[in-house]
């Protein structure tokens, strides 16, 4: 794993002050208890990202490594 630019250890207090829902501020004090409470945490840390602007530091994996075209294909595998 790489190291984040950014320390995003705190995030979570970071981000009450922002909620308005009992249960998003629930979900930030006490964690998920289910798989769909765990996504809906993963969509509140995006967010906290986004309004702080680190998610513009995250590094992009497989940027234009996948891109190929047949003509260069070809040319590799005969």
């Amino acid at each position: 794993m790489t190291t984040k630019p950014y320390d995003d250890s705190n995030w979570k207090e970071e981000y009450k002050g922002h909620v308005s829902s009992k249960f998003e501020r629930e979900l930030l004090e006490k964690g998920p208890k289910s798989l769909a409470q765990s996504w809906h945490l993963q969509a509140l840390y995006s967010e906290w990202k986004i309004m702080k602007g680190y998610n513009k530091l995250d590094p992009k994996e497989n940027v234009g490594q996948c891109q190929s075209s047949f003509k260069e294909f070809y040319k590799r595998n005969g």
